[in-house]
């Protein structure tokens, strides 16, 4: 254990959740603001911790008590009290919990109890919605067979079905955090395979639009309920494509979206790190809130750090009474965010389906951008990730299980059906 810890002259930033994309991005960034930085990870084998900017990283798990304790432990040896920067939704309701345990040693950035656990959980957020006329596709909440079979009836197709969170049992089976669907028995079948690992699941209508129809807004309000940073960007690609998240991001000017937002954050008591992503029907023109983030810094912080705007050290200062930075406001320079190596996946996932050529892969990857793992000051993780996705593309083994996920993620009757015909889909099923 490091026993310097009282020689800073400044605060720490404690980045619990570092083996994120998340994480890794927000201790990079903080550490460029001469902020010392500790890191908590779940997994030491994890490609973000081998990140050499935390003067220390500490192991626990990130999505339980564990990491409470871990704090408990921490706390007495700081010199100052520290901010803490959670980076899973996991993480936030601990943290918001068990404030009681941790916040004589350190700055707790984050709305009341009460409404972190209401936006957190998507049944309650959706239903806050509805009764405050924010913009949200139909949704109903299936909570037994007997929802999930009368919502088949209700529905219109495509719609999306998904957790209303994601807990470490759901996280244990999948990484995918919702399914599209084309009809009632794939909707059936969908529910079946993936209720018992959830309490409840959500059927949503599905908002028509390509990947580049999603807009996010990531914003930081302060004590007082004003905003005092927003950041509006588009996404260009996601993986998995349709229901994934971005791995291709431009900075972007849209007046709804940025609206939108601050109406969300001011309708509660809102303190701390808020983030929204909206789907433009194509039909319609209409846009509707997907999900909300709140407490925890995205994947596209980064992003809005390279358009000259700072999110989270606009947070750290906040926290600690200082002056806030004069970057505050975004300026519209273009800025791009790539996540390159899932982009490539995503590139040729489309150019496969004839969708996307190289001529437009790379008038889209163009410009001014920064990447989610590549760091020439901090090269280790992303060497790490490299290493690791290798064999996946050279193993034959490998590539069947990326693919067998692939087409359960698009076709999820169809592993349904498979699992009483082929004989190896349980020892597919177990390596989500």
């Amino acid at each position: 254990m490091k026993t310097s810890y009282r020689d800073s002259q400044k605060p720490y930033a404690i980045i619990i959740g570092l083996e994120s994309i998340q994480g890794l991005q927000s201790a990079r960034i903080l550490v460029q603001r001469s902020v010392p930085v500790i890191g908590i990870a779940s997994n030491p084998r994890h490609y973000a911790s081998r990140t050499r900017v935390c003067d220390e990283i500490l192991f626990a798990n990130t999505s339980t008590e564990e990491f409470i304790q871990v704090l408990e432990m921490l706390g007495p040896k700081l010199s100052q009290k520290a901010v803490l920067f959670p980076c899973y939704d996991e993480s936030v309701l601990l943290i918001s919990r068990f404030r009681q345990r941790v916040e004589k040693w350190y700055h707790l950035v984050l709305p009341p109890p009460e409404i972190i656990e209401m936006l957190i959980d998507k049944i309650s957020f959706y239903t806050f919605a509805q009764e405050k006329g924010l913009p949200i596709p139909r949704s109903l909440f299936l909570y037994c067979r007997a929802d999930a079979e009368q919502a088949a009836t209700q529905l219109t197709y495509p719609c999306l079905l998904k957790p209303p969170s994601r807990p470490a049992t759901w996280v244990r089976h999948t990484k995918l955090k919702a399914f599209k669907v084309s009809n009632a028995g794939e909707f059936l079948a969908t529910y079946d395979h993936y209720q018992g690992w959830i309490n409840a699941l959500i059927a949503q209508e599905w908002i028509e639009g390509n990947d580049t129809n999603l807009y996010t807004c990531n914003c930081y309000f302060g004590a007082t309920g004003e905003p005092l940073v927003t950041f509006v960007s588009r996404k260009l690609r996601q993986w998995p494509p349709g229901t994934g998240q971005a791995c291709l991001s431009v900075e972007a000017r849209d007046a709804t979206v940025l609206r939108e937002t601050i109406r969300l954050y001011k309708s509660v008591p809102y303190r701390g790190l808020g983030y929204l992503e909206m789907k433009r029907d194509e039909r319609t023109g209409r846009y509707f809130i997907i999900e909300a983030n709140i407490g925890r810094p995205t994947g596209r912080s980064a992003m809005t750090e390279a358009g000259g705007v700072e999110l989270l050290y606009t947070m750290y200062c906040d926290a600690l009474g200082w002056p806030l930075p004069a970057n505050r406001e975004q300026k519209y320079t273009g800025v791009k965010w790539i996540h390159v190596l899932r982009d490539i996946q995503s590139a040729l996932y489309y150019g496969c389906q004839g969708q996307l050529t190289f001529r437009q892969w790379w008038q889209s990857v163009r410009g001014r951008k920064t990447d989610a793992l590549f760091s020439w000051k901090d090269p280790g993780p992303f060497l790490a990730a490299l290493a690791k996705a290798i064999p996946t593309y050279l193993s034959r083994r490998e590539r069947r299980r990326e693919d067998y996920q692939i087409s359960r993620k698009f076709r999820p009757w169809r592993a349904v059906r498979d699992r009483h015909q082929n004989p190896n889909h349980e020892r597919y099923l177990k390596m989500d």
